[in-house]
């Protein structure tokens, strides 16, 4: 805090707070406390997972935490507070002038993520497609695309393969990096680029400075400049669906919640704790239990996932699930079968 020439206190960023000088997650005495918009519609729906009745989920729950980031909502003791957190959960270890530029051009929604289908039964019916390889073969594509909407993340390859994956998306979600490196990464398999159904709606995760880096370019309209993605075009690997009323970006608030309440790792005491988050699928999976009224996940790993390859367009190979040490899979696992048995979502599993 400084005091101007008349006394009145200023604002300023807080000192920067640096991942090194920590051996373990820190914990503050605000981290389970979060940001909630006002109550969500009032569903109508008999079976929407919000009228659950298992304790442990009803008390971990908040169905008005706030998902999106937009420019509205931060200023100076928001940033303050935020940079408390790593990396995608706040800004530690960035300076408020590299990251606000692009923070201040992220619009604020104009409607919800979604809304039931006009003539339906006031449910919000939703699928998430996850890429594991028990899919492969599984001839769920029907299933899948028979939902309102159908939730897609990172290499979400469907061309060639809608007989076990359908072929719809309604809302994908990404990093920066994701979007970019699946190009290289499944570039044999068949991806070309990423789902671009009309009407289509992009969420992306801020994972980090790079990802900032992109919103500025991807909002501007202009060619990066700066980072590790310098010089490219962002709204060039949306496939002509770009459109900045169908673009939304997650709310670290939502996504330390998703980690506090739901997929707090051990690794997190580790001295690698600063790369430990959720995975992709897992962000999305958890917001679709935040705007769906069911919610039935494909492609996720189950409790005999070394039976299958990594990816559903593997058809003829086989390359085992690898652990790595970013994302802690088998805590994931665990917490989808348990929603499942819980009857809060339904988990597709082969056997």
């Amino acid at each position: 805090m400084k005091r101007s020439t008349l006394g009145a206190v200023v604002e300023t960023p807080m000192p920067v707070l640096f991942k090194t000088s920590f051996t373990k997650l820190p914990q503050w005495d605000f981290d389970d406390v979060y940001n909630q918009d006002a109550p969500p519609r009032q569903t109508t729906c008999a079976q929407s997972l919000r009228n659950s009745d298992v304790e442990s989920f009803k008390k971990a729950f908040l169905p008005n935490i706030r998902l999106f980031l937009h420019k509205d909502s931060i200023n100076m003791s928001e940033w303050n507070r935020l940079s408390h957190f790593n990396n995608p959960f706040g800004f530690m270890g960035y300076k408020y002038d590299d990251v606000m530029p692009s923070v201040k051009l992220i619009p604020k929604p104009k409607e919800p993520l979604l809304l039931p289908k006009p003539g339906g039964d006031g449910c919000v019916h939703c699928a998430v497609v996850g890429n594991a390889g028990i899919l492969n073969g599984s001839k769920m594509g029907k299933e899948i695309d028979a939902h309102d909407y159908v939730f897609r993340m990172n290499g979400a390859i469907t061309k060639g393969y809608e007989e076990d994956v359908g072929n719809r998306t309604s809302v994908y979600i990404h990093t920066a990096h994701s979007i970019t490196s699946a190009l290289y990464f499944f570039k044999n398999f068949g991806y070309t680029t990423v789902p671009h159904d009309e009407g289509i709606k992009y969420v992306m995760v801020p994972e980090g400075m790079r990802d900032f880096n992109w919103l500025k370019g991807l909002l501007k309209g202009e060619r990066i400049t700066a980072g590790s993605y310098e010089n490219m075009r962002p709204w060039t690997y949306y496939a002509r669906q770009y459109n900045e009323t169908r673009f939304y970006v997650l709310h670290q608030d939502f996504l330390r919640y998703i980690r506090n309440r739901f997929l707090k790792s051990a690794d997190l005491n580790a001295s690698y704790w600063a790369i430990v988050r959720p995975s992709n699928g897992a962000f999305t999976l958890f917001l679709a239990l935040h705007t769906c009224d069911t919610v039935n996940a494909y492609g996720f790993m189950t409790e005999d996932y070394e039976k299958y390859s990594t990816y559903y367009f593997e058809k003829n190979i086989k390359t085992p699930v690898i652990l790595y040490a970013n994302h802690d899979y088998i805590l994931e696992k665990n917490i989808w079968k348990k929603l499942h048995d819980s009857k809060i979502i339904k988990l597709y599993q082969r056997t």
